[in-house]
């Protein structure tokens, strides 16, 4: 089934995100965060793709996995990074064997520093919207493109990160995901603008990570280009020393986010898992999403 179909429902969907293990713990922690979501019914399961092809193999055998061992809608990620066109024909040729029919096309960042001076392979492809032309010329794929509610952290132009959305979109993609972000206007003025563009007819999915830590709260705008508010540090700093109070409060945080992108029309919210599942458990229950079936129970951190 093709993420469009997904969601296009008349409620709101949910979605995740997953990358492919590196060893066994790592496979097995996969495994049981994919079982816990997989009763909940999200509208699609994405597999991320390493910098310069790095976890390809893992990519393309995860999401084969995910499509015939579960009842999951899967995703593949592909990136142009130091490929060749021939072996981005390669991969897309594999996805297709796998039977996985839809496809996240994105540039990708330079392997070692995602925030370094992006370099094309001399084979290859320089702009994402190459990237979609190319996987639609080669199969019945649905794809979806990134998008940044921000700009690019390698851009100061808004108009031009808007100028490169829509390039993407009319060579062929189906929708989009945000990167993720810490408060919900920049990502509604986006959408709007991409509806003024002409586009308002591409769904555009907000990227949503649980703030649980820390670490998220600092890495995840450093990583995407999007502003730290200030009024959220001063909320949070006052749980800098305590884990767990900095967990509840960061979870009402993002919960009170999506709420307000729901209540904006939002179509679905995609998750940021960093392979854990009971984050965007807890969320997806706490915002009504999902399936109304009986949903696993919620134990550990």
């Amino acid at each position: 089934m093709k993420v469009t179909q997904r969601i296009s429902r008349d409620r709101p969907v949910f979605s995740v995100e997953f990358f492919p293990p590196k060893d066994e713990a790592g496979e097995a922690e996969l495994w049981r965060a994919i079982r816990r979501l997989e009763p909940l019914d999200p509208a699609f399961v994405s597999v991320t793709y390493g910098a310069g092809g790095s976890s390809r193999d893992r990519t393309i055998r995860t999401t084969a996995r995910i499509a015939t061992d579960t009842t999951l809608v899967p995703m593949a990620h592909l990136t142009a990074v130091s490929h060749s066109v021939a072996e981005l024909r390669q991969v897309i040729g594999a996805y297709a064997a796998a039977g996985i029919s839809n496809v996240l096309a994105v540039r990708g960042d330079p392997p070692g520093d995602p925030l370094g001076e992006w370099v094309p392979h001399p084979q290859g492809l320089t702009y994402a919207d190459d990237l979609v032309r190319l996987v639609r010329r080669l199969g019945d794929f649905c794809v979806g493109v990134s998008a940044f509610p921000y700009g690019h952290p390698r851009s100061s132009d808004l108009d031009s990160d808007l100028t490169r959305l829509v390039a993407k979109i009319r060579a062929g993609a189906d929708f989009a995901i945000s990167q993720l972000f810490l408060e919900p206007e920049g990502f509604l003025r986006l959408r709007d603008r991409l509806a003024t563009a002409g586009c308002d007819d591409v769904p555009l999915l907000p990227g949503i990570m649980p703030l649980t830590t820390v670490r998220t709260l600092r890495r995840g705008p450093e990583l995407s280009g999007a502003p730290l508010p200030p009024a959220l540090v001063e909320r949070m700093e006052r749980y800098a020393d305590d884990p767990a109070g900095f967990r509840a409060e960061g979870m009402d945080v993002t919960a009170e986010m999506c709420a307000r992108l729901l209540a904006e029309g939002v179509r679905g919210l995609h998750f940021y898992t960093l392979n854990r599942s009971l984050a965007t458990v807890e969320l997806v229950q706490r915002l009504g999403l999902g399936a109304r079936r009986a949903a696993p129970a919620l134990t550990g951190c």
